[in-house]
């Protein structure tokens, strides 16, 4: 769980550190935004004076400077729109060959219609001009910068949390088929041991009626330490029987469980037969039932296991009228550590995971789950 809480934490401070870049450069990129803004707008008013000047030029008037003004202008588009809205002069705009002054006549008013423009009255006459301007380039490009960087910062931030994950389930995957592996080689000796006992227990006590379930419960001991030594490898999958294996799922739980809890299998009237590992696939329904079980918490309930086809899909449906899992916990039922018990590692469900998905390609998840009414899981193997 530390483990857990750390990554988390990590997350969440690349989170914040994303969000704290992002807004900074939106922030610092707005005040450039509109320093240009204010600096484009004075450049087009100096432009608009120039433009008065030489339409009322006389003999005595320096053009000179007027002109030089004029042409420093090779960033900013510009429309001059007389008083009918007809186009008196442009700049700086990248039109298409056809219908060149109804381009610009249209960009004009537009520019006009969103305020981008400076009004040029002429001395003794009802006649003006519209300098109708548009952002640069260059300060297009600065307003749209900041959203491109927040996407290179998000990219970052993604990479590095499946870079964090990655390593923590790298890391999980070790140890877990080492200590899957130690467990398998320790449980080796004391099983063989019970094996041995048990035929001198046969041979002496041929009678006693414990025996046979003695012998039964070692045999599970050594599919469980069996079970362990596959963990970390591929195992090999053979066709078989899910109803025959659901069967022995309820028999080994029947016996196991407090009569209060009724354990039921609904399967179709033939075999269904499915490619899987029948040793590992029987622990993850043995799992699915032992935390219904658990969810009953003491009380009369009821687990029914149901087997469904639906077209290349084989289904199994474990059912329970325990307390529930809450809508938030649905999500991290399969996550390593989670668990809601007083005790307990909270791998189960993660291992069944791994060994439905992981190894036999199919699918787990949590069909449905109310609070105080039940919980159904679902497992889905393809047919092959």
């Amino acid at each position: 769980m530390q483990w857990t809480d750390r990554i988390q934490q990590v997350k969440l401070w690349l989170v914040a550190a994303a969000v704290v870049i992002a807004v900074t450069s939106l922030l610092v990129s707005h005040y450039l935004v509109r320093d240009l803004q204010r600096e484009e707008h004075n450049k087009m008013k100096t432009w608009a004076q120039a433009m008065h000047m030489l339409n009322q030029a006389d003999e005595s008037t320096d053009l000179s400077l007027v002109i030089a003004v004029i042409a420093e202008n090779n960033t900013i588009p510009v429309v001059v729109l007389d008083a009918d809205g007809n186009v008196a002069d442009y700049r700086n705009i990248d039109i298409p060959s056809k219908d060149t002054l109804a381009y610009v006549a249209n960009y004009g008013h537009r520019l006009y219609e969103m305020g981008n423009y400076i009004k040029i009255d002429f001395d003794n006459s009802d006649y003006y001009q519209l300098v109708c301007y548009d952002e640069s380039t260059m300060l297009k490009r600065l307003t749209q910068w900041p959203y491109i960087q927040l996407g290179i910062v998000m990219i970052f931030v993604v990479v590095a949390i499946f870079a964090l994950l990655s390593s923590k389930r790298a890391e999980q995957n070790k140890v877990w088929v080492g200590l899957s592996k130690e467990t398998a080689h320790q449980l080796g000796t004391p099983i063989s041991s019970l094996m041995a006992w048990v035929e001198v227990l046969k041979e002496s006590y041929p009678a006693d009626q414990l025996i046979p379930e003695l012998e039964q419960d070692v045999k599970r001991l050594e599919r469980i330490a069996d079970r362990f030594s596959k963990i970390g490898s591929q195992p090999e999958s053979a066709y078989a029987s899910m109803n025959a294996l659901l069967d022995n799922v309820i028999a080994y739980m029947d016996k196991r469980t407090s009569q209060k809890i009724r354990i039921k299998g609904h399967y179709p009237a033939h075999d269904v037969i499915v490619s899987m590992n029948v040793s590992l696939f029987e622990w993850v329904i043995e799992n699915l039932c032992k935390n219904a079980v658990d969810a009953m918490e003491g009380k009369e309930g009821k687990i029914d296991l149901w087997l469904l086809e639906e077209d290349n899909i084989v289904a199994v449906e474990v059912i329970d009228t325990g307390k529930g899992i809450k809508k938030k916990n649905i999500k991290n039922v399969f996550r390593p550590g989670f668990t809601t018990k007083k005790r307990g590692w909270g791998l189960g469900l993660s291992l069944a995971k791994r060994i439905v998905e992981g190894y036999h390609k199919g699918r787990i998840y949590v069909k449905s789950s109310e609070v105080g009414r039940g919980t159904t899981f679902r497992v889905e193997l393809k047919r092959r």
